[in-house]
């Protein structure tokens, strides 16, 4: 005899009525995945915030929905959004914290119902009235970052005056833990354009500054260069000193100003090429007799290491002995009297690689990765001991990628520097992507 307890099955309405909650539940759930996936793709506050009120109003089936944010001093609440009103109104109206609905579920850090908002002491009824509306029942949500309040979510009168369901606040505060970490993401990202920008109105007054410097000084300077170099033969043996003095100065300007007008150039685009072919050692010992009088000065030890045999490249040369020029002065600058430079030279993978290695002071480890900033300079602007304007390895670095090749640096504070290039040896290429460089000894 089977003395087993029947199992007991449901009655058909109420199976149904079960299937249908469960179904209901797991469409909403479908949907504030969807919902989630659309308000972390979205960076755009002012759309962001109308999207968590459209679902705030589609979860909750309700008329209204208005989102408001904690201001700056974090003493009062300001509507940043509303659905169905106009923001016009609601954007400079202020809600205090103490004393209000929203502020007491701001600070209470949980949902809250208000089933009669009217007669509720704390309604701050100043906004029904300026947007000719009637807050009959609320449910609102706190908008919390890493347990932080930022502002609330309100969810206005239940369609058909119905009233607000537990589940319904589930719901409203999962929607709320969402959007307040995208309103924090597209707060930042906000400020980080508006960061963008204001470096690119600094770089554009740079660029201007550069440009109408660099042609206001050029007349002046070449008359003072001009008068300098005829008073020069002119005036008597005591004199020519100081006129000396003059045009050295004045050619010194001249250099600066040809800084500026490179950099300008490079940034526009207007650096052109002047494709011949040469010997890179060649070039190598007419940058060197350039600089001849500061390293002799500074009793330098200046040296070569590159192959007997020709190396012919494609390329522009007065742009490449530029750069070679500005490295080599570079050296000279900071290296203290009776140091060592190396120039050395070498043919690898259709590339030349140029080395300019010093015994000079170094760089820091943290100031490396802007060495090659356009006006960027270690020693404090205030307080350095060595001139100019912080061009010139913006220069050398932008003569370099010209012709397809690259520029780094290496080095040890208080033991010397290494600055390397190359360049195609069969003329300009585009830069490979995706490469990183090789570097012979």
């Amino acid at each position: 005899m089977n003395n087993s307890t029947p199992i007991q099955l449901p009655q058909t309405g109420e199976l149904r009525r079960s299937i249908t909650v469960l179904r209901q539940q797991t469409d909403r759930l479908q949907r504030i995945l969807q919902i989630s996936q659309i308000l972390t793709s979205t960076f755009d506050l002012d759309q962001l915030l109308h999207l968590i009120l459209s679902a705030a109003t589609e979860l909750t089936n309700t008329e209204a929905a208005s989102i408001m944010l904690l201001d700056e001093g974090g003493t009062v609440l300001r509507f940043a959004a509303s659905n169905g009103r106009a923001m016009s109104k609601l954007a400079s109206m202020r809600v205090p914290i103490s004393g209000s609905i929203a502020g007491s579920i701001l600070m209470a850090g949980k949902p809250m119902v208000i089933e009669d908002v009217k007669h509720d002491p704390r309604h701050f009824d100043g906004v029904d009235k300026q947007l000719d509306f009637e807050s009959r029942s609320m449910l609102g949500v706190p908008l919390l970052l890493r347990e932080r309040g930022i502002g609330v979510l309100e969810a206005l009168n239940k369609v058909d005056n119905a009233a607000f369901t537990e589940e319904d606040g589930q719901l409203l505060m999962t929607l709320a833990a969402q959007a307040a970490v995208a309103i924090e993401n597209a707060r930042l990202v906000t400020a980080l354009q508006k960061a963008y920008a204001q470096l690119n109105r600094v770089d554009q007054i740079k660029s201007d500054f550069i440009a109408i410097a660099s042609h206001e000084l050029r007349t002046p300077l070449g008359l003072i260069l001009g008068y300098a170099a005829m008073l020069k033969d002119d005036v008597s043996p005591e004199a020519v000193a100081q006129v000396e003095v003059v045009l050295h100065s004045a050619l010194r300007l001249r250099d600066l100003i040809d800084d500026m007008v490179n950099v300008q150039h490079i940034e526009e685009g207007k650096a052109k090429l002047l494709i011949e072919e040469f010997a890179m050692q060649e070039m190598i010992q007419a940058a060197i007799q350039s600089v001849k009088e500061l390293y002799i000065a500074k009793e330098h030890n200046v040296s070569v290491d590159a192959p007997e045999t020709p190396l012919m490249v494609k390329a522009d040369r007065a742009k490449l002995t530029l750069v070679l020029n500005n490295l080599l002065t570079n050296a000279i600058k900071f290296t203290e009297p009776g140091g060592r430079i190396l120039i050395s030279m070498v043919a690898a993978n259709g590339e030349a690689y140029v080395h300019v290695a010093d015994t000079g002071i170094g760089i820091p480890a943290n100031e490396i990765e802007r060495i090659f900033e356009r006006f960027y300079q270690v020693e404090p602007h205030l307080t350095r001991t060595h001139g100019g304007l912080g061009l010139g390895l913006a220069i050398a670095k932008g003569m370099v990628e010209l012709h397809g090749g690259r520029m780094w640096v290496e080095s040890v504070e208080g033991m010397g520097s290494r600055f390397s290039f190359t360049v195609p040896i069969d003329g300009p290429k585009p830069k490979p992507k995706g490469t990183a460089p090789l570097r012979p000894m």
